[in-house]
């Protein structure tokens, strides 16, 4: 019932309603659901559950592609695992402020590119980001192809896929962190705000930026400087200048302590 040759995801497919439930109930960490459109039946009902239990991103296909991916009985269901295990900010949080550092964490608004995704979260590894947190919809896959541009780093750093990024935002906010959002609308420079302290630094999607309700939510707007006539760049660039100037007050703040 498993097939390694997928070339829509270097993961690890699985195909059948029966197999996709044990793995969901040994542990395993499922990156997607495909189902079948229309599908009904009490064994499905049973894995239905455990989709909206474990709140495993899924989305309904036509069966068409589900049996360009296999020619077994997929009885209409395929899963991918994931490579990566997540992590929750409760079990995140409290570890961070218990060494005795201040948090960074780096959110990615509905950030779908994988290469994008990839060079962010090496970068990220690099900085010393505490953890990275991702929508449940509207993000890169958690497959290879994720692993290997980002160098392996999505096997280091702790990966936390929320369901709602509000909640998430919100949850970090009442732990003392304060939210930035990286974008060009603001009329302040990034050199003007402070990235130092407990922070999680929101970078937005290729196509449009920030939401607007984490604008709203931001404690600050901070903008890249930029002298050309280009007016963006790429979001994994801007994710490792912020990053790292976030770095530099870091050490900055540290140096002025000791």
């Amino acid at each position: 019932m498993i097939e390694t040759n997928n070339s829509e995801c270097n993961n690890l497919p699985i195909f059948g309603i029966r197999p996709i439930i044990e793995a969901i109930e040994s542990g395993k960490e499922i990156d997607r659901v495909l189902i079948q459109k229309g599908l009904r039946s009490p064994q499905f009902s049973e894995l239905w559950h455990l989709i909206k239990e474990h709140q495993i991103p899924f989305r309904h296909v036509p069966v068409e592609k589900i049996k360009r991916l296999t020619s077994k009985n997929h009885q209409g269901v395929v899963a991918y695992l994931s490579p990566i295990s997540l992590s929750t900010l409760d079990q995140i949080l409290p570890t961070i402020y218990e060494s005795g550092k201040d948090p960074l964490i780096l959110v990615l608004d509905r950030v779908t590119d994988v290469g994008n995704f990839g060079a962010i979260v090496r970068t990220a590894e690099v900085c010393g980001v505490n953890a990275v947190v991702i929508p449940e919809k509207g993000s890169a896959p958690l497959n290879g192809d994720a692993v290997k541009t980002s160098a392996g780093a999505l096997l280091r750093v702790p990966i936390c896929r929320e369901k709602r990024l509000r909640d998430a935002l919100q949850q970090l906010q009442d732990s003392g962190i304060r939210i930035i959002a990286c974008t060009e609308k603001s009329d302040t420079h990034m050199y003007q705000v402070d990235l130092s302290g407990p922070l999680a630094i929101v970078m937005g999607s290729e196509d449009d930026g920030v939401s607007d309700y984490i604008m709203e939510m931001s404690s600050a707007k901070a903008a890249i400087p930029m002298l050309g006539k280009i007016g963006s760049l790429n979001v994994s660039v801007s994710a490792g200048v912020v990053l790292y100037e976030s770095l530099r007050q870091r050490a900055v703040g540290e140096s002025a302590i000791q």
